[in-house]
């Protein structure tokens, strides 16, 4: 059952999508290989969207799914305090309003143990040093799809320095347009190319 998740997600079958990780659920699958079938998924309907065989409707609709799929699966993986891996503050930037990619990301890192807080979009580089000086979180996930959002990323990455965090934060950054030469420009530490690598980077 668990290997045809990821090709029902890709056909946007939501309420097979839906049923099929239930019953995985209900017969001892390790939430975690179901987790990883979502994501496979997932990458999927980004290549296809990135070739224009899909299009925004298709993303969207596939995010969705997504988000209640791992709505069923993360009370099977989240343990309670006791099993987290540390606190990650996560949003998209100020002047960018897109969330699938930040929303997935914060799915998977719940799902790897993290105490995730998620600002949602349209965040100010001031709201991101608040959070992090009220969780002390060491990593903040910052996400933008709009090359404007660059500048703002840059903004956030000296804002954290100018509290005296930035020692302390490990920044990576991520979107659709983001590459190696963005993390330069804006000063952070690493960039996702997707989310199952930006859990990892979260992951140290």
């Amino acid at each position: 059952m668990a290997e045809k998740i990821a090709q029902l997600i890709v056909d946007l079958e939501e309420e097979q999508t839906v049923a099929a990780v239930r019953t995985a659920l209900d017969d001892g699958t390790d939430p975690l290989v179901l987790v990883e079938e979502l994501r496979e998924g997932m990458s999927e309907v980004g290549r296809r969207f990135e070739e224009k065989e899909y299009y925004l409707s298709e993303l969207i609709m596939s995010a969705e799914i997504f988000k209640q799929a791992i709505a069923l699966i993360e009370p099977h993986i989240s343990g309670g305090a006791d099993m987290s891996k540390g606190a990650v503050v996560i949003g998209t930037v100020q002047g960018d309003i897109h969330d699938i990619g930040k929303n997935i990301v914060a799915s998977l890192l719940r799902c790897e143990g993290f105490d995730v807080h998620d600002l949602g979009v349209d965040v100010a580089p001031a709201a991101f040093v608040d959070k992090l000086k009220e969780t002390g979180a060491p990593v903040l996930a910052l996400s933008g799809l709009l090359t404007m959002a660059f500048d703002t990323m840059k903004e956030t990455v000296d804002a954290v320095a100018g509290a005296d965090l930035r020692d302390k934060v490990r920044i990576i950054i991520g979107g659709g347009p983001v590459n190696e030469a963005v993390v330069e420009f804006t000063g952070a530490d690493a960039f996702g190319k997707d989310a199952a690598e930006a859990v990892r980077l979260a992951s140290g």
